[in-house]
């Protein structure tokens, strides 16, 4: 077992106070976006081992290539490669995130192996496929979280738009109430992606001041549109559903569904991946044709996840991914230790209180790695989060 030692991103969305907070270390006025815990080779976390020239610090990920079934596990290594399949993060989000899809697996296979054919340098700013996996996530709230997930009905988007009293927009709200439901999601979003910037500033400035005035369930794009000045993802924005999470509870992003954070602290893992198509509130580069071709236009809840509890103490959100299993345990002072021993890796995360990790004790914000197999348990009075590959 080893206590990582993990990189913060400053991406300019992040929060400057939510990170800080629960570390309980002071702020420095920049934005702290992101930690990052796993084996990333972005921001891998680094750990210490005893070698026969004494302490040595090293990177996870160099800890895993020396030895992969020793640290991930023989089953590990058949299904997912000599690699740790998912990324542990803590994200603060201070400002509205782009809004974007990630591909299946598929997609993201044949994506790539066609960029790498025609030559698109993987740090091309126009290249959408950084490798050949697929990033289903979860993202699971410390805080109030606010976020958009799935388009909702168009004819509850035509409605939304036709408040605003801009009658620019009066063509999308047309043909939101105008095809069948698919089709009225995939025009409009074409539409507002494929059209000029230039001539869409005047229309996004006036949706803003209107979603500003009207303030209520206009308030989340109201806020997105002063984030991002003129930019026509504001209107694609007003597509999705708005969802609101409460500590505790969580959203699954799986292929195709456009989504995109706003506000808040959670705990987020996801397949180890760099694959993203953005579709607004970016300066980033936006494929409209692939991005087409990815999307899912149809129409649904968010689809807010609860954990399932068990005999164990483990609180576990399901989804359908196999790279990764979120759980949380809330350990009380005096109680039975919780038995962690599992055939895969771990990383466990301390998000309250203080717990003991084997000889390792956690307060917020820390945490550590478990190779496959390694007998752990855990005690104390806090709230731990366990990431772990799917049995």
């Amino acid at each position: 077992m080893d206590r990582l030692s993990n990189t913060v991103r400053p991406y300019a969305w992040g929060s400057t106070t939510a990170i800080p907070a629960l570390l309980g270390i002071a702020p420095t006025g920049e934005p702290q976006a992101e930690m990052w815990m796993g084996a990333h080779p972005g921001a891998p976390s680094r750990i210490s081992r005893t070698t026969p020239a004494g302490e040595t610090e090293l990177a996870l990920t160099e800890a895993i290539d020396a030895d992969p079934e020793g640290e991930l596990g023989a089953a590990t290594v058949a299904r997912f490669g000599p690699r740790l399949p998912f990324l542990l993060k803590l994200l603060a989000a201070g400002a509205p995130l782009s809004l974007q899809v990630h591909p299946d697996l598929d997609q993201a296979r044949k994506g790539y192996v066609d960029e790498e054919a025609r030559g698109v340098p993987v740090d091309a700013p126009h290249r959408t496929y950084k490798d050949a996996n697929h990033k289903p996530e979860l993202i699971c709230a410390l805080t109030p979280f606010d976020g958009l997930c799935g388009f909702r009905r168009p004819t509850e988007a035509a409605d939304a738009m036709e408040a605003l009293g801009v009658d620019s927009l009066k063509p999308y709200v047309d043909l939101l109430r105008a095809h069948p439901e698919e089709a009225a999601l995939r025009e409009v979003l074409t539409a507002i992606l494929s059209a000029d910037p230039a001539e869409m500033t005047d229309t996004v400035a006036e949706a803003a001041v209107a979603a500003e005035r009207l303030g209520g369930a206009h308030a989340p794009y109201a806020r997105i549109a002063h984030n991002y000045p003129g930019d026509p993802g504001v209107l694609a924005a007003m597509l999705l559903n708005y969802v609101r999470l409460q500590p505790g509870e969580a959203l699954f992003l799986g292929a195709g569904v456009p989504h995109a954070y706003l506000d808040g602290l959670g705990v987020e893992i996801m397949a180890n991946s760099d694959n993203v198509l953005r579709c607004g509130l970016t300066p980033k580069h936006i494929d409209v044709p692939e991005l087409l071709r990815i999307v899912r236009f149809e129409a649904t809840e968010p689809g807010v996840l609860r954990p399932e509890a068990s005999p164990s103490g483990e609180e576990r959100y399901e989804t359908p991914a196999d790279e990764f299993v979120l759980s949380r345990y809330t350990l009380a002072s005096g109680a039975a230790p919780a038995e962690l021993t599992a055939p895969t890796p771990q990383v466990l995360l301390c998000t309250a209180g203080a717990v003991r990790v084997g000889e390792l004790g956690l307060t917020p914000g820390q945490s550590v790695y478990v190779p496959a197999g390694e007998a752990v348990e855990a005690a104390g009075s806090g709230t731990l989060f366990r990431a772990t590959v799917a049995a």
